[in-house]
């Protein structure tokens, strides 16, 4: 009896994507005054309990914050060299308005995947910042251009003769997360989301929501009311 193996090809496939009822750049600004705690409950509340990237992607800086739509990028530990610089630069070509470029790296402890030079190279096509499961080189450098970068570690390894891409916009997987081209990607303090973009617009209305009434919960507590009476109220800590 033959494999059916149908099923697992169309959920790798690429889809067409669905559009927002508003514009990508309104959609990623709106999502940069959330933070992940609330966006993360709203997946919570819709059974998406493992969306959240390895908790060792953090901001090279606390303060930095970022969301956009998923630009994906997979590589691999390989020593060949031939026609590296000419894949890269079609890769950058490639980056869109409001992309976070995420790097799959098949788990590399070694290398850098982003630097100085992708960092200028990316801004310029309108990219909002870059999500590495690997390292990242050239750190000063990159910090002076004021762009979103999370990473799991800095190194002064490059790429070359150590790590290769070997494709881009296709489907990828960082940690347990699987992330398609065009979801949105929402990164802080806390770690980094992927937000399936088919309820993206959905999750970001309901986070919304949720930012409001906590408001009104930290206002319950200045007034001293009780823990208890706040969660009656429909509060939670």
């Amino acid at each position: 009896m033959a494999i059916d193996l149908e099923n697992l090809k169309e959920s790798r496939t690429m889809r067409e994507l669905k559009s927002f009822p508003i514009n990508e750049q309104e959609l990623c600004e709106r999502y940069e005054a959330l933070y992940t705690g609330a966006v993360n409950d709203v997946l919570r509340e819709m059974n998406l309990l493992y969306q959240t990237l390895p908790n060792t992607i953090l901001p090279l800086k606390d303060h930095m914050k970022v969301a956009g739509i998923a630009f994906t990028v997979k590589g691999s530990k390989n020593l060949i060299i031939e026609d590296e610089m000419e894949q890269r630069a079609q890769m950058l070509e490639a980056i869109h308005d409001n992309s976070v470029v995420v790097w799959d790296t098949s788990g590399d402890d070694e290398s850098a995947q982003w630097g100085e030079v992708m960092t200028a190279a990316s801004k310029r096509q309108g990219c909002r910042g870059a999500v590495i499961d690997g390292g990242v080189r050239d750190t000063e450098l990159v910090l002076n251009q004021n762009f979103p970068v999370f990473n799991k570690y800095r190194t002064s390894n490059g790429m070359m003769g150590r790590f290769r891409m070997i494709g881009y916009q296709i489907p990828i997987q960082v940690g347990n997360v699987f992330i398609s081209p065009g979801d949105v990607v929402f990164g802080d303090i806390d770690g980094v989301l992927i937000i399936p973009r088919d309820i993206a617009y959905e999750v970001l209305l309901r986070a919304e929501e949720i930012l409001g009434h906590e408001v009104e919960i930290r206002n319950w507590v200045k007034e001293g009311i009780s823990p208890t009476d706040v969660v009656k109220k429909g509060g939670y800590f």
